[in-house]
């Protein structure tokens, strides 16, 4: 299995059964989850934040735009709606892959609606 076939599947796994039951043994167990903000977590603490979100997020439409794999990196760019007409967002994951398990994933997250006004974030009157 390549490691693009390996996130494919983690993401596969939790959007088909809405539980992370699927998603935690392509963990390895010192996987470790970044955020933009430089916070990071713990597989548990990661899964279980995305426990939390499974039924707010019940029904959301993943389009898979982009997954790029170069050698232990994977990267998944995605468009997320949810399916009241809520919010969509822009989301690009980079994935390590070692071992044949995900040991680290880095997430950005962009509100789609918002893009426009991060594609000037320099400018003064964008601060």
């Amino acid at each position: 299995m390549t490691n693009k076939d390996i996130v494919q599947q983690a993401l596969s796994e939790l959007i088909a059964t809405g539980s992370t039951a699927g998603l935690a043994p392509l963990l390895s167990g010192g996987f470790v989850h970044h955020r933009p903000d430089a916070t990071s977590s713990t597989k548990k603490e990661w899964l279980a934040a995305v426990e939390a979100a499974l039924v707010p997020l019940a029904g959301m439409e993943v389009e898979i735009r982009h997954l790029l794999a170069d050698g232990d990196h994977v990267v998944l760019h995605t468009r997320r709606r949810l399916p009241d007409g809520g919010p969509e967002i822009a989301v690009v994951d980079i994935w390590r892959v070692e071992g044949g398990l995900i040991s680290e994933a880095w997430e950005i997250i962009e509100p789609v609606a918002q893009a426009a006004a991060n594609l000037t974030w320099w400018e003064p009157a964008a601060r």
